[in-house]
């Protein structure tokens, strides 16, 4: 052999570890209006679009939740710790939906959705074959002839959860 032309050949393995964790993720538009359709004194209302997309365990599940986290300000108009903002739930692209209507709190989170164990957005198989799922929100706001007239504006905080 010519001088310089020696070689050498190695071999490595590496092990490469990822650990996959439970996952959610929303998607919401940045405001909501609610307007009042028809005769006088009739409900407000209006439609919300919510993306999700969720990954649980095989022994888990998941969920979204909403809460009233600031009422209708200013003073003078609707309040939704009075219960007067309620909403009913579509159907859902992943998991099942909440059922009948619901009366939205200023205390406590109300349920949206509820995701079983082992599910997964997009993907096909054991996971459903939309990417990002989606979920309609109906609102109904009661008008009553005491609000005083004006714009009011309320705050809704959204949570998904996933183990």
């Amino acid at each position: 052999m010519p001088a310089g032309s020696f070689g050498s050949t190695g071999t490595t393995t590496q092990t490469l570890n990822a650990t996959i964790s439970p996952v959610g993720r929303l998607v919401l538009p940045s405001s909501t209006t609610l307007t009042a359709v028809g005769t006088t004194f009739q409900p407000f209302t209006g439609a919300m679009a919510v993306s999700y997309e969720v990954r649980t365990t095989s022994v888990g599940g998941g969920s979204i939740t909403l809460e009233v986290t600031s009422d209708f300000t200013p003073a003078g108009g609707p309040s939704a710790s009075g219960g007067v903002l309620t909403y009913t739930c579509g159907a859902a692209g992943l998991g099942t939906a909440c059922s009948g209507t619901q009366t939205a709190s200023t205390t406590v989170q109300t349920p949206v959705l509820t995701v079983p164990a082992s599910a997964c957005t997009g993907g096909g198989g054991a996971c459903s074959g939309q990417d990002p799922n989606t979920i309609t929100l109906n609102f109904t706001l009661t008008d009553q002839p005491a609000y005083a007239t004006g714009t009011y504006t309320a705050q809704v905080t959204f949570v998904i959860s996933a183990t």
